[in-house]
């Protein structure tokens, strides 16, 4: 199997007698580079995802999850919630009132040890939310590190957003403070076992921080890496390419434009070009159509997107990156889920299943949508429609071809391209040298 490279984890991990004591890893397999190359990743809501909301319960959905061809499973903060300021009933998770306790809402320690350790028997990778930006206002270190925050000009602690009333800034220029965040970090791995960590703003902290806690984390073990973050924000592209992913903010954008009608197919070839120009071949950018923040704050899919929802979703396989799936998209999840209250994500039959698990399996089967080290290439093909996207990715011997009409109104498109070629979606052969197309409608079509 060439998403994982399994090793003795007494080999990994007590090999060497100079070995620090965080050197403890109990799974038997690490990430790799050559792991992100087909992978898909999974933002978990525990809270929501079922009745109960907690490790358990979740648990009882590993399997469900991995024939849908997840590999990676990135948690929400799954710590103790702030109670002083807090907002809503329940609060934020991004609110964090102990770096390495476990909110007690969901289940304890034990319970997440368990969650680990099944999903690691099912080999997929556990990644947790990391909020280094701010703690709770009861966070032990509020009383005992005050330097350890930003404050006003009357000395007093202070947000680092004035909207963000429920957390208190942490002051980035505090030696102690940064290594107090990296101490904790570096315990999720070593005691725990986790294997990476999407890391919330990370534009927020230096670049010597980071190549800092990467360098320890990864002495522990091999570790995934995602930065919430892109080249235009604090930091660039330096920044970003210490980790092996980050967001692709530029291209949702886009996405959400042009099935708004504010933008036309023309915008989406003009970035991926960019993303070739800008990034790093070995750095991949993470292509989603929703996630925790864009459900509960900027609307759900289908009210951003409408009827451009199913090709948008496409989209995040085909261009180069590597696709996020949000909890209960495979669902269909059509509603804003509430972030400071108990909610529910309702697990309806749904053409998307189907949809997700079909791009999953090409993923993982085609070649010509690998990222990282040694990446598909990708090819705009010409022609003279506006608001048709169409290009082709390319590795070793396998092609893919995508031509999508990114408009409400139908479309026909002339291409440069012989022979004829397998749809995705049907199985059926076809030729690309013209294709008429009706609003949204695309072909996904392999050699």
């Amino acid at each position: 199997m060439r998403i994982f490279i399994f090793v003795l984890s007494i080999t990994l991990f007590f090999s060497s007698c100079n070995n620090s004591q965080e050197n403890k890893g109990t799974q038997s397999f690490v990430f790799s580079d050559e792991a992100l190359s087909d992978a898909v990743l999974y933002e978990v809501n525990i809270r929501q995802f079922t009745e109960e909301g907690t490790f358990k319960a979740f648990q009882e959905f590993l399997p469900q999850l991995k024939a849908l061809g997840v590999d990676i499973l990135w948690l929400m903060p799954i710590h103790p919630i702030g109670e002083t300021n807090r907002k809503g009933t329940l609060g934020s998770y991004y609110s964090i009132r102990d770096y390495r306790g476990v909110n007690p809402e969901f289940g304890t320690l034990e319970d997440f040890k368990e969650l680990v350790a099944a999903a690691h028997d099912l080999e997929m990778f556990v990644m947790l939310d990391w909020v280094a930006g701010h703690t709770a206002w009861d966070h032990p270190w509020i009383t005992a590190h005050p330097d350890w925050y930003i404050k006003d000009e009357s000395g007093n602690i202070i947000p680092p957003n004035p909207d963000w009333s429920d957390v208190a800034g942490l002051n980035f220029d505090n030696a102690d403070m940064l290594q107090a965040l990296e101490d904790d970090m570096a315990y999720w791995v070593a005691e725990v076992g986790i294997d990476g960590y999407r890391c919330d703003a990370a534009y927020n902290i230096s670049i010597p921080f980071w190549k800092k806690a990467i360098a320890r984390l990864n002495a522990i073990k091999p570790v995934v890496m995602l930065a919430e973050s892109d080249g235009n924000h604090k930091g660039g592209y330096p920044l970003i390419e210490l980790f092996h992913m980050s967001y692709d903010w530029p291209g949702h954008h886009r996405l959400n434009q042009v099935a708004q009608g504010k933008m036309k197919a023309t915008d989406l070839e003009d970035h991926l070009i960019e993303v070739q120009k800008n990034y790093n071949p070995k750095h991949a950018v993470m292509s989603f159509t929703s996630n925790h923040d864009e459900n509960s704050w900027n609307g759900t899919v289908t009210e951003r997107m409408g009827d451009a929802t199913k090709l948008m979703t496409v989209l995040t396989y085909v261009m180069p990156g590597v696709p996020l799936i949000y909890s209960g998209q495979e669902y269909g999840l059509d509603k804003r889920l509430a972030f400071f209250e108990k909610d529910f994500i309702p697990k309806t039959k749904s053409s998307f299943m189907a949809l997700y698990t079909t791009l999953n399996e090409l993923k993982k089967t085609t070649s010509a949508l690998d990222v990282g080290e040694f990446p598909a290439a990708i090819s705009l093909l010409a022609h003279d429609n506006e608001n048709v996207l169409a290009f082709s990715r390319t590795k070793a011997n396998d092609t893919l071809f995508f031509v999508g009409n990114c408009s409400a109104t139908q479309q026909t498109v002339q291409l440069n391209v012989a022979g004829s070629y397998t749809e995705v979606f049907g199985d059926e052969k076809r030729t690309l040298s013209e294709a008429t197309l009706a609003p949204w409608e695309y072909i996904l079509a392999t050699n």
